[in-house]
């Protein structure tokens, strides 16, 4: 089967701006890809352009194997998606744009279902001006859901959600990945794109940083010290004849694989110098590695 999306070399530019420059990515069936960067990265865009509501430049993008533009009426029917931009009527609520969303498909969900499923049954009956942002946001992921895609688009789903609400949705995103659902997810939340990603794209001023699995953009292998107090990279480095940089007032980064002994040798020379071990990982958090990659395209660019 071939993928659920497919996206070649894309280019979409805005007269002189390039917002996404030569972007490529598949995305498998029962898949989920996070997309990160800053505000300006690109990301909006590429979603837009991948549901067939911007043209590309140049490129070529596909869902399902067809073209978001020329047959954008079964992209659209076929694929569900949660966009930041666009809401619902005012008056209305989240069973009555269920109920009348639920006519455009042959098989929909059932409204009582969804209502139930996203924790939306008490306010089924308030309009949409006076339900909080998270219960909006559950609302617009309601209608995403209802006509049963193979591929589901969500723009920022956790924003404006509380606690309750993010677990619910991160819930349903492994739901319809069990279910064979494709899922292209952009995010600045980094701790819930390590939960759900099976594979990442960082962006950057419309150009691609970085994409491959959590484990892949993690890095080399490292340990991760942190301790009670200062650590002294210069002695630490001795013990464990490696590169030892400072990370922070508690914390080094030592450039050689985690072992039993190398951490006896982290514990002996902390307990020596009156500290204790407070934590110790074995790679990069993808918060870390992220602002690294960030931080060194923004270098570059300055240079």
């Amino acid at each position: 089967m071939s993928n659920a999306v497919e996206i070649r070399d894309l280019k979409v530019a805005f007269g002189p701006l390039l917002a996404v420059d030569d972007v490529s990515l598949q995305i498998a069936y029962g898949e989920v890809m996070t997309i990160l960067g800053p505000n300006g990265a690109g990301k909006t865009t590429l979603v837009e352009t991948l549901l067939g509501f911007r043209a590309p430049g140049s490129g070529t993008v596909r869902v399902h194997g067809l073209d978001p533009l020329r047959d954008h009426r079964e992209v659209v029917i076929r694929t569900g998606a949660l966009l930041q931009r666009g809401g619902v009527w005012f008056p209305m609520t989240p069973r009555q744009v269920l109920d009348l969303t639920a006519t455009y498909y042959e098989a929909p969900r059932k409204t009582h279902e969804l209502l139930s499923l996203l924790d939306l049954e008490r306010c089924a009956r308030t309009p949409w001006r006076r339900l909080s942002g998270g219960e909006q946001q559950r609302t617009l992921l309601a209608l995403a859901l209802l006509g049963r895609p193979r591929v589901l688009v969500l723009d920022e789903p956790t924003s404006s959600v509380d606690p309750e609400g993010r677990q619910v949705i991160r819930d349903i995103i492994n739901a319809e990945k069990q279910r064979g659902c494709a899922l292209l997810i952009t995010t600045h939340e980094l701790d819930e794109a390590e939960r759900l990603a099976d594979s990442l794209l960082v962006l950057h001023r419309g150009h691609e940083v970085a994409s491959g699995t959590l484990l892949e953009l993690a890095g080399e292998p490292e340990m991760i010290v942190e301790a009670s107090g200062t650590i002294d990279p210069v002695g630490l480095a001795t013990v464990l004849q490696c590169r030892v940089v400072l990370d922070g007032p508690r914390r080094v980064r030592c450039d050689v694989a985690s072992s039993p002994e190398r951490i006896a040798d982290v514990n002996n020379f902390l307990t020596s110098a009156g500290l204790s071990l407070v934590s110790l990982r074995t790679r990069a958090s993808l918060e870390e590695r992220y602002l690294f990659l960030i931080g060194e395209v923004r270098e570059m660019g300055d240079t």
